[in-house]
């Protein structure tokens, strides 16, 4: 038995530290939180200062008792787990459960698994911190007293479905996504005419080149525009004036969690939940520093390593000694950024983590490099006919320091159609005169903010200071499963746009065609996420205001710090938020979720678009009425908040009969799981790009007699009148009954063929009486 026990929180983690410190230590995991609050009564005492009531769930029962087991037999319990508030918490837990003294057991930690790293941790232990512990304990006392007390509010007041939740971050955050969404609906777009001539000109070998100057201002209206290209007719056009300005480029810092989070987004097209586990995976095997960070700080060792790696691949000119320095006050310094683990491996053979890894590695060697040194020249260009002037500028990459390495992605809303690269300018000289080849004044639109990615909605929550680091992806994640957000893509629409062109003196005008507003993987918000938050808005304005979510996270730090006692700053909060939950159950009405949309002409009755329990839908009549009211689902691109009268009654159209195949009619509909064809009492689902307002019997009979011949492949044997089916699966022949599955006995596999009715209903009887057992739930992993 080895004479030091260390925990840590993963297996994975475990292994490589088992590794460095060698036989005298044993390195075992707690799967990260053994105890968690108990479910009934919120698991909290709130009468008796806020005392929580912990309980060791059924899956860590086992891991408790080896831990147990094992620290008595050791001689030294040392705590591992990371070096966060949840990381503290995970540790003061093991103690209470252990039987540990939290004054007297070691705790040590470290910010990256290296052999140095580890073996400096254990020759300096520290004891538990307490306010950290405190800081985390009030964050998921908080965070269980909101759900708890919220929730049962939604369920009553909105009868749309029972797995309704609401939570202190993700209310915010879809909060967000909704007011985004409105503000897109709400906008109207307004045209401006661009200006944008094109000279030619030599270039240093006397070729001719061609370049773009652009206008003096963007013109109102075609009017407007046209008189401007009209003062231009027979006009010379001469260099009037040429600036070389010096310029530069600064990389960006290192990674923190949240930038690695935006940037993995928006380079790999990775979702923030995969971002963290192949960073947790990265971090557990040795290659990166701990993954949840909000510093940018690097160690001095880190800084030196960095700085031979530069000088070592690209020469001293490459090399910048730069110092960063985090924006957010409450950043902890003493932590490091995310970078690599050593600097001399720009890969790992990992398949999975290698992009993620190189993504670290660039961004780490980068913000050790120097600028990238620009020379910018702006030439002013006058215009004989009138007193405006055009400018032409253009950039030159004198030296691409850091560039050569690394550069930084950007939200779609940090650019605009003016952020276009520089092109390249020939040689010009003051007083030259220049060809026009042609002036073209083009019609733009504005456009709305754009709907945010996990990338831009992380950058967005940052700004305000909701939430930390750890809650980004599980927040991201728990608003998309609870159906208040989804991440799809959206197709453009064709536009019209005018063009009025200026060559050889003749002004001539066409009209061109754009695909606008088309999107990819953005966040939208569903019709259930947005009656909700306007229901939370109405009775819970400041659970859902920024500001006010934003200092709840400013006194989880102060906590942490030792600045604020946690049971008093949740007495705080709940006063006032308790009365909030009573009087909103007393006096709240129902929600509705409803818009009425008009009047069907031919029966007069009501037309709503309304929440149902399976989604957003139309009713046409009333349930009192005689007659039962119709109803149809909205296509997943509708909304209730948008959605015409003509287009919900184009929804009615449905179910559409095709016509025949095979002397049977092929009708089409929408029912719980997506569109289908129904033909001969038999139901086949729809392709995904088959719509089915707009699909006709030429595309769906091949779908249905290629699904029925894939059927007949599988079908070993069938009986009708008993509706048992012997299939072949994919792991071999299994039997049918409805919807339901049942294995064959392994010594009846070879002669599925021969099963008789009465064989094949005895299994069946069997696996009834029989049930498998249900396998344990698997591990809960630390929360990010």
């Amino acid at each position: 038995m080895a004479k030091n026990l260390v925990i840590v929180e993963s297996p994975a983690k475990a292994k490589t530290i088992e590794k460095i410190l060698g036989k005298d230590f044993e390195v075992k995991s707690c799967f990260g939180h053994i105890r968690d609050l108990e479910k009934d009564d919120m698991g909290i005492d709130i009468e008796n200062n806020f005392k929580p009531k912990y309980v060791i769930p059924e899956d860590k029962e086992k891991v408790v008792k080896d831990l147990k087991k094992l620290a008595k037999e050791t001689d030294e319990v040392w705590l591992a787990t990371d070096e966060d508030r949840e990381g503290e918490a995970i540790s003061w837990h093991l103690c209470e459960v252990l039987g540990l003294d939290p004054k007297e057991t070691k705790r040590i930690v470290f910010h990256e698994i290296t052999k140095p790293a580890i073996e400096n941790a254990v020759q300096h232990p520290r004891k538990l911190d307490m306010d950290r512990v405190n800081a985390q304990q009030a964050r998921r006392i908080l965070d269980r007293i909101v759900g708890f007390e919220l929730s049962p509010v939604l369920w009553r007041k909105m009868s749309m479905r029972n797995s309704l939740s609401a939570g202190r971050v993700q209310s915010v955050a879809v909060r967000l996504i909704v007011e985004r969404e409105r503000e897109i609906n709400g906008f109207t777009a307004v045209s401006t005419f661009k200006v944008e001539a094109w000279f030619t000109g030599k270039d240093i070998n006397g070729k001719n080149i061609s370049f773009k100057a652009e206008g003096p201002n963007k013109f109102k209206t075609a009017e407007d525009a046209e008189k401007f290209l009209k003062e231009c007719v027979a006009a010379v056009y001469s260099v009037k004036d040429i600036q070389v300005k010096p310029g530069k480029k600064s990389p960006a810092a290192p990674f923190t969690t949240s930038t690695l989070q935006q940037e993995a987004s928006r380079k790999l097209g990775y979702s923030v939940s995969k971002t963290m586990l192949l960073a947790q995976k990265l971090y557990e095997s040795g290659f990166i520093t701990y993954m949840r960070t909000d510093s940018v700080n690097l160690s001095d060792t880190a800084i030196t390593e960095i700085e031979k790696a530069i000088k070592t691949s690209f020469g001293d000119r490459y090399h910048q000694f730069r110092k960063f320095k985090n924006k957010n006050e409450s950043a902890q310094e003493a932590h490091e950024a995310i970078r690599p683990t050593y600097m001399e491996n720009s890969t790992v053979d990992d398949s999975d983590t290698r992009k993620l890894y190189e993504l670290i590695w660039k961004r780490t060697i980068a913000s050790q490099m120097a600028d990238a040194e620009l020379e910018k020249t702006i030439a002013k260009i006058n215009i004989s006919t009138n007193k405006e002037e055009l400018t032409a500028s253009g950039e030159v990459l004198k030296f691409d320091g850091f560039l050569k390495v690394y550069m930084e992605s950007h939200d779609d809303e940090d650019l605009n159609e003016d952020d276009a690269q520089e092109g390249s300018l020939p040689p010009l000289a003051v007083k030259q005169t220049l060809d026009l080849r042609e002036m073209k004044a083009t019609e733009r639109f504005s456009r709305p903010a754009p709907r945010y990615t996990e990338a831009s909605l992380v950058k967005k929550l940052e700004e305000l200071g909701i939430g930390r680091p750890s809650t980004y992806a599980p927040t991201i994640t728990t608003i998309q499963k609870r159906g208040y957000v989804e991440k799809r893509d959206k197709e453009g629409i064709k536009r019209e746009f005018r063009i009025l062109l200026l060559k050889a003196d003749q002004i001539s005008q066409q009209t061109e065609s754009e695909n606008t507003g088309a999107e990819k993987s953005k966040l939208f918000p569903t019709d259930l996420g947005m009656i909700v938050t306007d229901f939370l808005n109405q009775y819970f304005n400041s659970v859902m205001d920024y500001g006010f979510t934003a200092k709840i996270e400013e006194e989880f730090d102060e906590i942490a710090n030792g600045k604020k006692v946690w049971n008093k700053m949740l007495k705080e909060f709940y006063s006032p938020f308790h009365k909030d939950v009573e009087n909103t159950l007393e006096n709240a009405e129902r929600v509705k979720g409803e818009r009425q949309l008009g009047i069907e002409e031919s029966t007069g009755k009501p037309i709503v678009a309304r929440m149902g329990r399976y989604g957003p839908m139309i009713q046409i009549g009333k349930v009192e009425d005689e007659e039962k009211p119709r109803f149809a689902k909205l296509k997943a691109t509708q909304s209730i908040e948008t959605i015409s009268l003509e287009d919900a009654m184009e929804l009615f159209r449905l179910p559409r009969n095709l016509g025949q195949f095979e002397d049977s009619d092929v009708i089409v509909n929408i029912g719980r799981f997506g569109p289908y064809a129904q033909h001969d009492k038999k139901f086949y689902s729809l392709k995904k790009e088959m719509d089915p307002y707009t699909v006709e019997l030429d595309e769906v009979a091949p779908l249905i007699v290629e699904k029925r011949a894939a059927k007949d492949e599988r079908t070993i044997k069938v009986f009708e009148k008993e509706k048992i089916q012997i299939l072949k699966g994919p792991y071999g022949p299994y039997i049918k009954q409805g919807l339901k599955n049942f294995k064959i006995p392994k010594e009846k596999i070879d002669t599925a063929a021969d099963l008789t009715v009465e064989e094949a209903k005895a299994i069946i009887e069997d696996a009834k009486a029989n049930p498998p057992k249900k396998k344990a739930p698997p591990r809960k992993k630390k929360a990010e």
